[in-house]
């Protein structure tokens, strides 16, 4: 019997054609259901034990669904970095392989933190929203020279904000778990502090570290309180990093100046949210990381990481 491969992530999908004979040449049968944005775990339940390895997006693999999939699931290989929707626990007590693409999105993520950074102080979305309303708006803006930026997460993607911030004139500073590379730190004159010193002493926040069960909420009400009164917080990590309700708090109180996300506690973000009724928010669609070169980047190297859990020699 042939193998069979599950294609969930939607970037992957819309490639597909491009690598039809990749897997026709292993003799690999691929099926590429429709997605939204992520599928749950109760779609996944009755479909997941028929496939051999999968190419997943940021679906719900619960230690239900990779049981599910048992004896027959050999390989998920993740596209992309973050692996939190994976129960990686129970793939490992199962015998499931479980791969990624680190350091895929560096330079991709980043841009758009600095994109967010000149969106934010500049309000340029402001000034498109009035002309193409008939106006003529011309908000007064903030310079960012001088300003201080924090990262929390100083790994690829975080070293590459760094670099962004320090091109543009700005002071700094980062927080990890572990010791930022001695190097990096040496060549950029980069602070490490404390996530506490660092909240208490930044303009900007940017949010770059993975989600885990130690940094589920580690923005909450609390974490914002300490953030000077006028200032910014950008996530593109996860939506999760970030207790919303306390956000809506920080920002409907004007302690907080505005906020750019990328990614929310719950996606798509729903039309009810009150996070649309701040002029101050510059709201994505978790897209941080698209760009045609970096999606083909990452198609093939996800495709490599499935092709080597199932066996098969490239």
């Amino acid at each position: 019997m042939g193998k069979r491969a599950l294609i969930l992530c939607l970037h992957l999908q819309r490639h597909l054609e491009r690598y039809a004979e990749v897997f026709q040449r292993y003799g690999i049968e691929v099926e590429a259901p429709p997605v939204e944005q992520q599928m749950r775990e109760a779609e996944l339940l009755p479909i997941i034990g028929s496939f051999d390895g999968v190419i997943a997006g940021d679906d719900e693999f619960t230690h239900r669904v990779l049981e599910a999939g048992r004896p027959r699931l050999q390989i998920v290989s993740k596209w992309g970095i973050g692996v939190d929707g994976i129960d990686r626990e129970a793939a490992h007590r199962l015998g499931i392989q479980v791969t990624n693409t680190p350091d895929a999105f560096a330079d991709e993520v980043a841009d758009v933190v600095l994109g967010y950074l000149v969106l934010l102080t500049r309000r340029l979305h402001l000034m498109d929203r009035s002309v193409r309303e008939g106006g003529w708006s011309k908000p007064q803006g903030t310079s960012l020279r001088g300003k201080r930026l924090g990262v929390v997460g100083v790994g690829s993607i975080g070293r590459a904000v760094v670099r962004r911030g320090q091109a543009l004139g700005m002071e700094v500073s980062g927080t990890d778990i572990g010791e930022i590379e001695t190097d990096f730190r040496r060549e950029t004159g980069l602070v490490q502090k404390p996530l506490e010193d660092l909240l208490g002493s930044s303009d900007f926040v940017s949010l770059n570290c993975p989600l885990t069960p130690q940094t589920r909420h580690l923005i909450d009400g609390a974490a914002l309180a300490r953030m000077p009164a006028g200032s910014y917080l950008i996530n593109t990590g996860r939506g999760q990093l970030v207790d919303e309700a306390a956000l809506v708090e920080a920002l409907a109180s004007g302690h907080l100046a505005g906020a750019a996300l990328d990614v929310f506690e719950r996606e798509p973000l729903a039309a009810s949210s009150p996070l649309l009724g701040f002029d101050g928010v510059v709201l994505g669609t978790h897209n941080a990381s698209n760009t045609l070169e970096a999606v083909l980047r990452v198609n093939e190297l996800s495709i490599e990481n499935l092709l080597r859990g199932l066996g098969m020699e490239l």
